[in-house]
């Protein structure tokens, strides 16, 4: 067994660092006001866009900057709500479902501190399954910043970098053909790469046009 087959043997994690971020259109502008903080209008944001957009990614990039933490929203709860905030923190998938009880005192403690609090979801917060009338509409007053699914450029470059970061060589039109014909996701990008990979290797193939298409319609064994 080669040296390249037993890296490949390892699970890949994606990595979130800055240089791995690839902007275009569709996320430039909430980049551009992740960038902003703690220059923003209130201490708080929210960034919604659809599953697979690259949220995850940009929440992790502004942690990183600001010196932050993550939490689910699932797992929020009251006891750590309460506690005093004292550096930034990003809840992710609150439109999934929240303890809105411990939202609200996260928010009110995040607003005081001014410390910095970013919210994510699907979709924009006046869409969100909240019931409490007091964090619904301070929820509302944040202001908001959408990420939309990556277009055929964007994936395209997407695409590119992942293909590069696992050592392979691939034709242009490979690049050109993907975007068209995939789900338009950087988790959908992701694991399509890595199909691709496993395809070519069983097969020790290099990844051409026949290759990717087979992979695409199911017609390649990994």
């Amino acid at each position: 067994m080669t040296a390249r087959q037993l890296a490949l043997d390892l699970t890949i994690a994606p990595s979130l660092t800055r240089a791995d971020f690839v902007v275009g259109e569709a996320n430039r502008l909430a980049l551009a006001m992740l960038d902003r903080w703690p220059d923003w209008p209130r201490p708080g944001l929210v960034l919604h866009g659809p599953e697979g957009a690259g949220k995850t990614h940009l929440v992790h990039l502004w942690l990183t900057r600001a010196g932050g933490e993550r939490v689910d929203a699932a797992a929020l709860a009251g006891s750590e709500a309460a506690a005093p905030a004292a550096r930034p923190l990003a809840v992710e998938d609150v439109d999934r479902g929240v303890d809105e009880a411990a939202l609200l005192h996260l928010y009110n403690r995040a607003m005081e501190a001014g410390t910095g609090l970013v919210l994510t979801g699907r979709m924009p917060p006046a869409a969100w399954p909240i019931r409490l009338p007091d964090l619904r509409s301070r929820l509302l007053a944040l202001p908001t910043a959408a990420v939309a699914a990556p277009d055929d450029t964007l994936l395209r470059a997407v695409l590119a970098k992942l293909f590069a970061d696992r050592q392979l060589k691939v034709d242009d039109r490979v690049l050109a053909y993907l975007p068209t014909r995939m789900e338009r996701s950087y988790a959908a990008a992701r694991g399509l790469v890595a199909a691709i990979d496993r395809a070519a290797l069983a097969a020790h193939r290099e990844v051409n046009l026949a290759l990717a298409s087979a992979v695409l319609r199911g017609e390649m064994e990994e």
